[in-house]
């Protein structure tokens, strides 16, 4: 089996000093790039968080202090990331959730405007939960037939994310070999709007927001019938990426 791609795809997984979106950071990224013709780009970057991993996360992932206090930090390598990625459509295993939000949290952290609209992303583990609800390794075994070693090393988790895509096209004759496709088909249902889930769609596609006081409320109105909210919500302790969101709706209403 072959992706049918009309441009390149980025397979990634993050390692991480945590869970939180808005305050952990990046301590390994891997990419694994695939291009329409079937060749193959590998990079993987230790990080140094510049802030201490916690024991309990390094057991998981067996990366401690140590082992990043040399490393580059993420604005040292978020141009060479990005242009890994740029013009790509992104894929991981239960990245539309934790990886893509937390490494569009680290983009704008450090400066870099990103819209992650303009990526096509797959998520590997919503097709796998769609269809057969398990594990990554569970999934790299029923699909590839294979066990996962070095389960939580980013490397082996991107390649093995790819090779289950691979095992899930080659599976299920309703799922069409078409990134596009694949992207729908994997989006969560009622996906958010701004990656977090702060803010989500209502059925005519409106932008509402999900928690708080104005839960249920279009994000337009509210800020029309309280411009101070706007200014609370830019202080408050959101992610980024969320605040970005709501800042392209406030500038919508202005046409910029």
């Amino acid at each position: 089996m072959k992706l049918k791609l009309h441009r390149p795809i980025c397979f990634f997984d993050l390692e991480t000093t945590g869970t939180q979106i808005a305050r952990d950071r990046i301590v390994e990224i891997a990419i694994l790039k695939i291009f329409p013709n079937g060749d193959e780009e590998s990079r993987t970057w230790k990080v140094n968080p510049e802030m201490p991993i916690p024991a309990v996360t390094t057991a998981i992932h067996g990366i401690s202090d140590e082992d990043v206090k040399d490393s580059p930090t993420f604005k040292e390598l978020a141009p060479k990331i990005m242009d890994m990625i740029k013009d790509c459509d992104l894929a991981g295993y239960n990245s539309m959730r934790f990886d893509i939000p937390l490494l569009a949290e680290e983009f704008l952290r450090v400066g870099v405007d990103i819209d992650m609209s303009k990526f096509r992303s797959v998520d590997v583990q919503n097709i796998f939960h769609k269809l057969e609800q398990r594990t990554l390794v569970a999934a790299y075994k029923f699909y590839c037939g294979k066990d996962l070693t070095n389960a939580h090393s980013a490397d082996a988790d991107t390649r093995a994310t790819y090779e289950v895509l691979l095992g899930q096209l080659d599976r299920y004759d309703e799922l069409e070999n078409d990134i596009k496709f694949l992207s729908d088909f994997s989006q969560r249902k009622n996906a958010p709007a701004d990656l977090a889930g702060f803010l989500v769609f209502n059925d005519k596609g409106q932008e509402m927001f999900g928690f708080g006081k104005y839960k249920g409320r279009l994000v337009e109105e509210v800020l029309d019938e309280n411009p101070g909210y706007f200014a609370w919500l830019q202080d408050a302790d959101f992610p980024l990426y969320t605040k970005q969101t709501i800042t392209r709706i406030k500038l919508r209403k202005f046409g910029k």
